[in-house]
């Protein structure tokens, strides 16, 4: 580059600061001028050689610059015309003729003027390879900034490339390209020509780079706008068709709606993207295709579930124990585990609900403690019988290829409900069956999970809703058929039978009033005393629960009304007199003499499914072979303990005085009466071997006492269960004294302290203190 030598020559000129525009030499412009100095300027250089100097300013909002405020290297400029315009404005058209540097301000009022150096490359040759090339690739950069721009005319590129000198190409392409002020000074202030070509080709590179990246995104945008017109144009010609048709509605009126419902609900995202796509899927649908009606019915059951909605729990405790005390008689230790609930919730926010299954007889409550339960909480309550449910489908839902296809019960209770969080009752969870369809107790494993079920998942809405937040509650007569692992996943809740007193009580407090207000009846219409309702309990019913007791009431009830309305009776009173005339002759007498004692004949107590239940066991001994006969519709566990019952007292044959030979040439009845109820369990092991030893020693079994209990061939006597049912049963029977297993003690507790004032309690270990308890010693009759 040190082939250029350099001309210097200083000249005095006036200057002008330009705004925002900067000029090159060999440049054409026009440009307006408003500032006095500038204007002041201008006339003074027409007056001398029509010669100014052009820089541009660092800033181009300062209106008044002062020397620091506008760059030393500028262009010196011939002004080839002037034009005033309205409002002292001139419009000025100027050459570039040469770059310089400002070396002195001399003054700057009027007007600038200042003494500028002008330097000149004056080249020795034609340019070397070094700088061809650098000119070669400058007119590529241009090439490609034309190419990659709007602005300008491929013409340019032809005028261009004629320029062979390369201070001028480079001074000329710079006029051309749009770049920022600061880009242009650069240039500018590169006096030797191969730094120009240099410097401008780095600007030319960075630009042509933005260029590409707008053309990009320009394309990018281009693209989707005339996808989004096409589409839009497609609509519209949906539209027209629609109209012509006599559809002017359409789906897509349909199916925005839906869209509006599913964004403002506040359902998972899993949830809203699937729903959205199956309404976008409902649109592109012929409004006659059979698949219309099924994306439907699946929208409408998503937006109509409980995704976002729940009640606000009230955790008062005082106020539950009152609203329990008030519905429900008794059963202590289910309103103190529901109350435990309560307490614990209040404190752990985010609780999960426990799975609490009710297990007790009928009629004693389990269905109306669940809707206590909601309404102590201030949830919803929902309630789903399992009695006979045999397809997994029932639980699960089907899948939406299946004609006719729903939800199921699950999610369609839980629509019902309207809250994420109600009280959820799974009735009769005992009576689950199962078949070909599947099985519906594994299927409800998931929901009576309480770490699975905020996922559970409907195979019709095929996204997971969850179940977290639910306080689900199960109900059942006998834990013996329900699966294990389902069992697992709850806790069991016993709700024993009730006494007579407290069945007393339920009946003032609820059941009349109840049944008085169903029959249109007031409390001066009848009046039903105390001992009325005593005597309704003791002769006609023998249940654990109140159900039977229910319906005896509203007996009575129906007589009464018609009694009012036939013979125009204001009152009727109902006592223990004329209680025959409503309800008949007493089904059940009690006596409170001592029962006789007789022979082969014991009492046993059985548990069952609707609470507790007393069996006589007969044993009649006759001339044979050994057989042993057993009748009753008995169940193998049964037969197998009176089988153990036979081979303890063949062991014991002396001891009890009985023929060591009886196996042999005895044969042995055993009987237990109402034959055609099936009768199963160990428990009445030690009932059958008193009754078989009475019925082979001669002694009588003492007729006022009930015994319970396992044996063993041994005679130990081991524990069962269902202690409190079995009392209760005695005690309505007017059973005077019990005997249970020594390892029964435990459950002592439960027993209600009115039935322990009623009946005397032994705890036997073996067979000898049951025989020493309930065998009657024979009175001689010899002198």
């Amino acid at each position: 580059m040190d082939k250029y030598k350099t001309k210097s020559n200083k000249r005095t000129i006036p200057l002008i600061p330009l705004r925002g525009l900067s000029i090159f030499p060999y440049m054409v412009i026009h440009f307006d001028v408003g500032r006095d100095k500038s204007v002041n300027a201008l006339e003074e250089a027409m007056v001398n050689d029509s010669l100014v100097f052009l820089t541009s300013q660092k800033q181009a909002k300062i209106d008044m610059p002062t020397e620091d405020d506008f760059y030393e290297v500028g262009t010196i400029c011939k002004i080839k015309q002037m034009l005033k315009l309205p409002g002292d404005t001139i419009r000025v058209l100027v050459e570039g003729i040469n770059r310089a540097k400002v070396r002195e301000i001399l003054q700057d009022e009027p007007f600038f003027e200042a003494e500028v150096e002008e330097l000149i490359y004056e080249a020795e040759m034609e340019p070397d390879k070094e700088m061809k090339a650098m000119m070669r690739i400058v007119m590529d950069d241009f090439d490609k900034y034309v190419s990659s721009t709007e602005n300008l005319s491929s013409d340019i590129l032809v005028s261009v490339s004629e320029i062979k000198e390369p201070g001028r190409l480079a001074d000329v392409i710079s006029s051309y390209i749009q770049l920022e002020p600061e880009s242009k000074q650069k240039i500018l202030e590169a006096f030797n020509p191969y730094k120009r070509l240099e410097t401008l080709h780095i600007i030319l590179e960075e630009e042509i780079e933005v260029l590409e990246i707008e053309e990009e995104i320009s394309s990018r945008v281009k693209d989707q706008i005339n996808r989004v017109q096409k589409e839009y144009y497609l609509k519209e010609q949906i539209k027209a068709i629609q109209k012509e048709l006599g559809q002017e509605e359409g789906l897509d009126a349909e199916v925005d709606e839906y869209i509006e419902k599913i964004e403002e609900i506040d359902m998972p995202e899993e949830v809203k993207e699937k729903s959205i796509k199956e309404a976008e899927r409902l649109r592109r649908l012929s409004p006659s295709s059979a698949e219309t009606g099924i994306i439907r019915n699946y929208l409408e059951w998503v937006i109509e579930l409980p995704w976002d909605t729940e009640t606000k729990d009230k955790l008062d405790i005082k106020k539950a124990r009152k609203i329990l005390d008030d519905d429900h008689y008794g059963l202590k230790d289910v309103k103190e585990r529901i109350l435990e609930y309560l307490a614990i919730r209040k404190l752990a926010k985010n609780m999960k609900g426990p799975i609490l299954c009710l297990v007790g007889p009928p009629g004693v409550g389990k269905t109306s403690i669940a809707k206590s339960i909601a309404r102590s909480m201030n949830r919803k309550f929902v309630r789903m019988s399992l009695g006979g449910v045999r397809d997994e489908a029932e639980i699960r839902g089907h899948r939406r290829t299946y004609v006719g296809a729903i939800p199921g019960r699950i999610i369609s209770s839980m629509k019902k409900a309207k809250s994420r969080n109600p009280v959820f009752l799974f009735d009769e969870i005992d009576k689950l069956s199962s078949d070909f369809r599947g099985d519906p107790a594994s299927a409800l494993l998931e929901v009576l999970d309480p770490e699975q079920n905020n996922t559970f998942t409907d195979n019709f809405l095929e996204v997971p809703f969850d179940l977290s937040k639910v306080l689900f509650l199960t109900t059942a007569n006998s834990l013996n058929t329900i699966p294990r692992p389902l069992l697992d996943r709850m806790e069991i809740i016993r709700i024993s039978g009730y006494t007579e007193d407290e069945k007393k009580e339920i009946a003032k407090k609820y059941l009349v009033s109840k049944q008085r207000k169903e029959h249109g009846l007031t409390e001066d219409n009848i009046s039903l005393s105390d001992n009325t309702l005593k005597a309704i309990i003791e002769n006609y019913t023998r249940e654990a629960g109140v159900r039977e007791l229910e319906r005896n009431i509203a007996n009575v009830m129906r007589k009464v009304a018609k009694k009012i309305v036939e013979e125009k009776a204001k009152s009727v009173k109902v006592n223990t007199r004329t209680l025959s005339k409503y309800l008949g002759p007493a089904k059940y007498m009690r006596s409170e003499e001592k029962t006789s004692d007789q022979i082969g004949l014991a009492t046993g107590l059985a548990w069952t499914s609707v609470g507790g239940e007393t069996l006589s066991i007969e044993v009649t001994p006759m001339p044979g072979k050994g057989k042993l006969q057993l009748t009753g519709k008995l169940g193998d566990v049964m037969k197998e303990s009176a089988m153990a019952g036979i081979s303890y007292i063949r062991s014991k044959t002396n001891e009890l005085g009985i023929d060591k030979d009886f196996h042999t040439n005895m044969d042995i009845h055993i009987h237990v009466p109402e034959g055609a109820i099936p009768k199963d369990g160990p428990s009445a092991g030690i009932t059958m071997a008193t009754a078989v030893i009475s019925a082979l020693s001669k002694k009588p079994v003492s007729g006022d006492i009930a015994m319970t209990g396992e044996i063993t061939l041994r005679g130990r006597v081991l524990p069962i269960g269902g202690v409190k049912e079995k009392v209760l049963a005695a005690n309505r029977l007017g059973i005077k004294k019990v005997l249970l297993p020594w390892d029964n003690k435990k459950d002592f507790d439960e027993i209600p302290d009115k039935v322990k004032k009623n009946i005397e309690f032994e705890f036997v270990k073996n067979m000898d203190e049951v025989l020493e308890h309930s065998l009657v010693e024979v009175q001689s009759n010899d002198n």
